[in-house]
């Protein structure tokens, strides 16, 4: 026997429904490259998705071919978002920062037929377009000088058109992993992840987006579904505000004069605030919510945007979770902590949401769960609604029968199920058959005044096996010395792990994510010599 209620596809283009039909004046706004600004709203968004549906089927673009955008964070974008997944296709989001072979990679992989992109990177493709065979239509965003632009490409058409229809289990969007071990693996979206992913979103103990939300996602689009930020905003009919630019300056004032409750961006965002704040002398621009996730953040971070009356909700998630997997809601003893301990609190990576599990298997068996006392390290494992199965054009699932994936990360999870993350399971550190955190190891560095960022890797060691050594980048004006950095450290991590030796450079590499590349920072001190 089945249930009595109707059947209704959950398909991201009911989303974009929603919104132009329940809120249709919402704005989008986005500040361009040149600095001037536009303003749109979900009517006319959609009013756009629909004749980029009917522009595609005039290229005789089909249900399930690749729609490719290399583009940042805009209203044209977005609008091509739902319009590529309007007409049935798949939407393939290009990271312009990634290696040229690798953009060789991930094309020819996914067979994109079309490719959208800003006229900011056009050297990118003038460069690539010789290795791209399978792309037969080039667009620009915003040149007319380079390509045929978005805007006259679906001026000419009327918009009168319906949504692909199609099963909910349909393919929807492909992201691509950065590829830190062998080539990018595409994860391959379905409609009823992203919608799944999405309701969760809306719960007030995860992003509490709501219609009078007005949110601004730092983190660029083409990064683990934009967080999924667009398909929820959508749903709620939330304002959204993009920059093409990610200049701490123009952010701050983006904030005040738009009135922003939301933003979402990667811990190096919220560092340059601070810098820019402290250079400056501005005050902290007043908003709702800090959305933080891509790597783990330091508790000094936490503490600053708690002190400035922001709620702070720390995500942990991937690629292959869509991204969203566990989050820092408050617990029910929330309002009997002391504020130590609520920063505490929003300084590990929170509860898996409904619709996502976690659980840690043992670093030294992996047919046994780890202990969940908080303390014990074990590999991460997470299964859920949004959670990838197998990756695009594999031969086998990646997940076994009981549909476990594992993450690559290491992380501690409690008797309630908080999971603390301590490090990758290729960055941990192995010193005399001990395990070092060198994720706890840099926090604790950051905490100091003087730190701009810190990250610690294993050197070998004739005795231990490995000992850490931790390179530092100091703030402008900063004079922290190695010793000084050393006692600091005493008093916040145990002495065993304290780094064998201590370098400042200028800069730290990062991946194209905007998180510290460790394997290039390896690859830098191959040959490091650790003092006698």
């Amino acid at each position: 026997m089945l249930g009595g209620m109707q059947d209704w596809e959950m398909r991201v283009s009911g989303l974009i429904d929603h919104a132009a039909r329940a809120h249709p004046t919402r704005e989008i706004v986005t500040h361009w490259a040149d600095g001037t600004q536009s303003r749109t709203n979900w009517h006319d968004l959609r009013c756009d998705a629909l004749r980029m549906v009917q522009a595609l089927r005039r290229l005789d673009i089909y249900p399930e071919d690749r729609v490719a955008t290399l583009a940042m964070n805009h209203a044209r974008h977005l609008a091509s978002w739902f319009g590529i997944t309007g007409a049935g296709c798949v939407l393939h989001t290009i990271n312009p920062r990634l290696f040229d072979d690798q953009l060789d990679y991930i094309v020819n992989h996914a067979r994109d037929r079309v490719l959208i992109y800003d006229v900011a990177f056009h050297p990118i493709v003038e460069r690539m377009r010789h290795r791209w065979p399978t792309i037969e239509h080039y667009i620009c965003f915003d040149d007319p000088h380079h390509a045929v632009t978005f805007a006259d490409w679906i001026a000419v058409e009327d918009g009168d058109a319906l949504w692909n229809p199609g099963d909910e289990r349909g393919p929807c969007m492909l992201c691509y992993t950065s590829g830190t071990t062998g080539d990018p693996k595409g994860v391959l979206y379905s409609h009823r992840s992203n919608v799944l992913h999405t309701l969760s979103m809306l719960q007030p103990a995860c992003l509490a987006i709501e219609p009078r939300s007005c949110v601004l996602p730092i983190v660029p689009m083409f990064h683990a579904n934009n967080w999924g930020l667009p398909w929820a905003c959508a749903a709620t009919g939330a304002k959204m505000v993009y920059s093409q630019v990610a200049d701490a300056a123009v952010l701050c004032d983006l904030i005040s004069a738009e009135k922003v409750t939301h933003v979402g961006g990667v811990p190096t965002v919220w560092f340059s605030m601070f810098e820019h704040m402290e250079g400056t002398g501005r005050p902290m621009p007043t908003f709702e919510m800090a959305l933080s996730g891509g790597s783990a953040v330091p508790a000094s971070v936490v503490e600053r945007l708690m002190r400035g009356g922001i709620r702070v909700v720390q995500a942990w998630g991937m690629t292959e979770t869509s991204p969203i997997a566990t989050v820092t809601y408050e617990p029910p003893e929330w309002d009997a902590m002391t504020f130590d301990e609520q920063v505490a609190c929003k300084s590990r990576q929170g509860r898996a949401v409904y619709g996502s599990e976690v659980r840690a298997v043992s670093l030294f068996d992996p047919f046994s769960e780890a202990p969940r006392d908080g303390d014990t390290p074990g590999a991460l494992q997470v299964r859920g609604a949004w959670t990838v199965k197998r990756y695009f054009e594999a031969e086998e699932d990646t997940v076994g029968s009981d549909r476990w994936f594992d993450t690559g990360d290491v992380a501690a999870i409690s008797a309630e199920g908080v999971v603390r993350l301590t490090d990758r399971t290729k960055d941990l550190i192995k010193s005399g058959g001990e395990w070092i955190s060198s994720v706890d190891l840099e926090n604790a560095a950051v905490a100091h005044p003087d730190v701009l960022e810190a990250a610690a890797i294993a050197v070998a060691h004739p005795r231990w096996d490995e000992r850490p050594l931790l390179v530092v980048v100091r703030r402008p004006g900063g004079a922290v010395s190695v010793e000084a950095l050393l006692v600091f450290l005493a008093d916040r991590v145990a002495r065993w792990w304290l780094p064998d030796a201590i370098e400042f450079v200028e800069a730290l590499p990062h991946t194209g994510t905007g998180k510290i590349s460790k394997k290039d920072l390896r690859l830098q001190f191959r040959d490091y010599r650790l003092p006698e």
